[in-house]
């Protein structure tokens, strides 16, 4: 169980992967470029601690001179929750609303749970192998989860030499130390056993062979310092007392011990609170802030320590009625530490506070449209700019008609969100492409091997040409011959229209966006043939994106979602009125054995965006009981 949550810390961890790219796109382009490309400068987004109290989008002037007003919540990387206090529900009491993004596999990565046992009744979901649950409710709070994004990984680069023993010795502030040289041995079945020898120094484990041929010199030798290399139990810990807390008072001081993965917590109990919590271990740096890797031998990049636990990000019951994470960036410049930078694109943060604030008193109807909406604000600010372009070609005007009246909705049978999504990934290859050369594919969010298979960088690309489309005179779509924004839009829409002719055909009004963006339930088994036909799902078109409430994420740097799709595999909503009423949907299904009715059997609901109960009382267990398994010792 402990292994599995390091794990999932590992998933959840993306820091060291991006001072890996910062630090080869700062070589590239030379530090004074990079910093005029302003990644992650944009603070006026919707910050979990600082979130509207009234329905404005200043952030977005664009949006604002829309001609129509914001579509409300309808048919439909990263997690979302919110919840709504008692004077912003129907009902007078809390609700809340988890939706926790993974892969999107078969089986499900996650497993419902009602576990009953001494003082512990609570259901939701845990993970195969995990003794508790995860994210549900126990009769008195409800909780769930989305990733903080806290940067809990750092880089060192270590002076490392043989010693007078045969081992390996690494400097530290002049002097040299015995570093542990770690004998691992991965058994392979009708195969030679790998041994790997793994170098630890006082900061980590020394990962550089796992980066050869990743643009990392031979002869660099780095770190990897992470919260989560030293697992003390704390989550574990935490876990169990939080499944048995009976308010929100009792489920933050559970989180005292939460060691890692660092996680947004939402939470509300049946008196009417709700709480928001930073939960994890983030370390506090003697100098620098982890951007990049930095040297090992000096002792200037030292960790001294973790923010003390009362005075991580906190809230509870705040003025606005309401608290919305979904992997957006927690605070602003004047929090007193210093908590990260690579954190997701804020699209789904201001969509959900946008259609909270339109409906002054939502119900559980309401929270079931928010969960599967797929409007995109980055698509509303791309169609209004693209809306203004001018063009005597009439297939081109055609498009830009088409952007000008749309809605920002990424529909799956969406002419203009097939548009849409092949229009920013030609514009992001036309203006970097030449810049970035050999590191093109991750700068648009490729992974960069097996060993570190998610990659955020995407997420800052997405969030820089949101920012950048903004500005006319923007010097970064001078290509070389002078080129002005107008001019790259209209060079980048027609190759999108190319594209798209080539791939659907001539008709505008036929192209579709669920003809590129399918989603297959893969199987670890279903990777080879024949085998796929048995035990996959799929495909099938879908709408949405990375940056929509349903989220639906491919990858950036190509059109299919053949390497996967990460989403929800799990969604749920509680009403603190009366909590037998919380309902959840676990896609494809809960059972993993392929020959069981219940493997995919939850597929149609998930896609239609319909639920089931959550059984809470023992009568309405028993009365809903399809079988028995009973364990004799």
């Amino acid at each position: 169980s402990l292994a599995w949550s390091k794990m999932m810390s590992w998933i959840l961890s993306a820091n060291w992967e991006c001072e890996l790219l910062r630090q080869q796109i700062m070589q590239k382009l030379g530090p004074e470029l990079f910093d005029q490309m302003g990644m992650n400068s944009e603070e006026s987004w919707p910050l979990i601690l600082a979130l509207p109290d009234i329905l404005h989008l200043e952030q977005n002037l664009t949006r604002l001179a829309r001609p129509w007003a914001s579509p409300g919540a309808g048919d439909g990387v990263g997690s979302n929750n919110w919840v709504v206090s008692g004077q912003r529900s129907t009902t007078g009491k809390p609700i809340l609303a988890n939706d926790m993004h993974l892969l999107l596999s078969q089986p499900a990565v996650w497993y419902e749970n009602h576990l009953v046992g001494g003082s512990i009744q609570v259901t939701g979901i845990s993970l195969p192998g995990l003794p508790l649950v995860i994210s549900g409710h126990n009769g008195h709070v409800v909780w769930g989860f989305t990733a903080g994004f806290a940067d809990t990984q750092d880089l060192f680069e270590e002076h490392l030499r043989g010693d007078p023993e045969g081992g390996v010795a690494y400097e530290f502030q002049g002097a040299w130390y015995p570093a542990e040289v770690r004998r691992e041995e991965i058994k392979v079945r009708s195969g030679k056993n790998i041994i790997e020898d793994v170098v630890i120094t006082r900061h980590g484990p020394v990962i550089s062979p796992l980066l050869e041929g990743e643009g990392v010199p031979p002869d660099t030798h780095l770190a990897l310092c992470w919260t989560a290399s030293e697992t003390s139990g704390g989550t574990f810990r935490a876990m169990v007392e939080m499944n048995r807390a009976q308010n929100c008072a009792e489920f933050r001081e559970a989180q005292r011990t939460w060691n890692t993965p660092v996680l947004n917590t939402i939470y509300a109990d049946t008196d009417g609170n709700i709480a928001y919590t930073l939960a994890g271990k983030v370390p506090i740096r003697a100098g620098g802030e982890g951007k990049v890797p930095v040297p090992g031998w000096t002792g200037e990049y030292e960790w001294t320590g973790f923010i003390p636990f009362e005075q991580l990000p906190h809230l509870y019951n705040p003025p606005t009625g309401y608290i919305v994470t979904a992997n957006n960036r927690t605070a602003g410049p004047d929090f007193p530490y210093y908590l990260g930078r690579d954190y997701v694109n804020s699209d789904r943060a201001e969509r959900i506070a946008e259609l909270l604030l339109q409906r002054p008193r939502a119900d559980l109807d309401y929270f079931k449209k928010m969960q599967i909406d797929q409007v995109s604000p980055s698509a509303q600010t791309m169609a209004k700019i693209v809306g203004q372009l001018k063009t005597d070609d009439p297939q081109l005007a055609s498009v830009i008609e088409q952007m000008r009246q749309w809605d920002g909705r990424l529909d799956v049978k969406s002419p203009a969100a097939a548009v849409y999504e092949t229009l920013t990934r030609e514009l992001i290859r036309l203006v970097f492409e030449n810049r970035m050369g050999e590191l093109m594919p991750r700068f648009a969010g490729a992974a960069l091997n097996e060993i570190a298979p998610g990659n955020i960088w995407g997420q800052h690309t997405w969030e820089w040409l949101r920012r950048e489309i903004l500005r006319p005179d923007s010097p970064w779509f001078d290509l070389g011959q002078g080129e002005s924004r107008e001019d790259v839009l209209c060079l980048a829409l027609q190759k999108t229209v190319d594209f798209l002719t080539a791939e659907q055909g001539p008709d505008i009004n036929r192209w579709e966006w669920g003809y590129f963006h399918q989603l297959t339930f893969r199987h670890v088994i279903g990777r080879e043939k024949p085998f796929d036909a048995v035990f996959n799902r799929g495909p099938y078109p879908i709408g949405g994106d990375g940056n929509t409430i349903w989220a639906t994420a491919s990858l950036l740097d190509r059109m299919d979602s053949s390497d996967g799709m990460v989403g929800p595999p799990f969604r749920f909503i509680a009403d603190l009125s009366d909590l037998s009423q919380s309902i959840s949907v676990l896609v494809p299904g809960q059972s993993g054995q392929v020959g069981s009715i219940h493997y995919d059997d939850q597929i149609e609901d998930w896609m239609q965006g319909a639920y089931h109960p959550v059984l809470y009382h023992r009568e309405d267990v028993l009365q809903n009981q399809e079988a028995c398994l009973e364990l004799i010792p």
